[in-house]
C-alpha cells in the first residue's frame, strides 16, 4: 500500500493587522492550489484567525497522521512548540519541522528586484549600483538569534551587488530603528538610501517602517530616500516554501542553500523519544 505523503502545516506567526492575516490565507490557498498532491493547511501560532489548532484538526478528521510544519517566517522558527501541543492533543500524530525561509537565495533575488523597481532600474542592466545604500529593515525581536538573522540578510544581500552598503535597521524591540538606521547610512556617507521591508508580506509593521522613513526624509531633504516593497506572494516564495516540506520529509534532499536533510527535526508520539530542536 502506498503511503500518503505528510501535510503540508504553514505556520504563521501571527499578526493583528487584518491585512497581513490576509495575505497569509491567500498564501496558503494558493499553495494547495499549485500542490493538489499534498493535504495543506496553515494556522497562526498566536491569536490570529485561523488559529494553527484548527488548522491541524481539521487535517486529522480527515484521517492525516503525518504533518511538516514550515514556519512562513524569515528570522525565526515559530513552529516548534505550538506543534508539539497538537502532538499531545492528537496521539497518534508525528509532525516534522522545516527551516524559516531566509536568507535564501531564491528571496535575495526577489529583494533585489525589488530595489531595482524603487530605484527605477526594473527591466534594465543594473548599472552602477556604488551609490546607493540599503536599508533592510526586520521585524526586530528579543531573541539575538532572530536579529542576527537580518544581520546575515544584509551581508549576503551586499556580496557582489555593487551597493555601496546594506545596513540592518528594526521596527521594534531592536536596535537600530529605522531613524537610527538612517542616521548610521549617512554617517557612512550615504546620499542615496532605499529603504527595504525585509517582510514576506505588506501590513501593520511594513508600514511603519514606510512612515518612520518618510518622516525621516522629510527632515533630510538633501538625501534621497526610496521605499522598496515587501517580498510579496512570488513565485520564488512559493517554490521555496515546497523546498522546504521536502527537505523536512524523512529521507528528503538537500536544500538549495546547502543545509543537508538531517536539518528536520520530527515529534515522535512518544514524548521519550522526542529529540531536542534546533533549526
Amino acid at each position: 500500500m502506498t503511503i500518503p505523503p505528510p501535510a503540508l502545516l504553514i505556520a504563521g506567526p501571527g499578526t493583528q493587522d487584518d491585512a497581513g492575516a490576509e495575505a497569509f490565507r491567500d498564501f496558503v490557498r494558493e499553495l494547495g492550489r499549485r500542490h493538489p498532491d499534498l493535504p495543506v493547511a496553515g494556522g497562526f501560532t498566536e491569536p490570529a484567525s485561523p488559529p494553527l489548532d484548527e488548522a491541524v484538526a481539521e487535517l486529522v478528521e480527515r484521517g492525516v497522521r503525518r504533518f511538516v510544519a514550515v514556519p512562513l517566517t524569515l528570522e525565526s522558527d515559530v513552529a516548534a512548540a505550538p506543534a508539539r501541543r497538537q502532538q499531545e492533543r492528537h496521539p497518534g500524530v508525528s509532525i516534522a519541522y522545516g527551516r524559516p525561509l531566509g536568507p535564501h537565495p531564491s528571496l535575495l533575488s526577489v529583494l533585489e528586484r525589488r530595489l531595482d523597481s524603487a530605484l527605477g532600474t526594473e527591466g534594465r542592466r543594473p548599472g552602477d549600483r556604488a551609490d546607493v545604500t540599503v536599508l533592510l529593515v526586520g521585524r526586530g525581536s528579543t531573541d539575538p538569534e532572530a536579529n542576527a538573522e537580518v544581520h546575515r540578510a544584509a551581508r549576503l544581500l551586499w556580496e557582489g551587488r555593487g551597493y555601496a552598503g546594506v545596513e540592518p535597521a528594526f521596527v521594534s524591540l531592536a536596535a537600530p530603528d529605522v531613524p537610527s538606521g538612517l542616521d548610521r547610512c549617512v554617517k557612512l556617507g550615504a546620499r542615496r538610501i532605499v529603504v527595504l521591508p525585509y517582510f514576506l508580506f505588506a501590513g501593520a509593521l511594513p508600514e511603519r517602517a514606510w512612515q518612520q522613513a518618510e518622516g525621516w526624509a522629510a527632515a533630510h531633504p538633501e538625501i534621497d530616500v526610496r521605499a522598496a516593497d515587501v517580498i510579496g506572494p512570488e513565485p520564488e516564495l512559493l517554490d521555496l516554501v515546497r523546498e522546504r516540506y521536502e527537505a523536512a520529509v524523512p529521507g528528503g534532499h538537500q536544500d538549495n542553500d546547502g543545509h543537508e536533510d538531517d536539518q528536520h527535526h520530527t515529534t515522535s508520539p512518544h514524548p521519550q523519544d522526542t529529540p531536542s530542536h534546533a533549526l
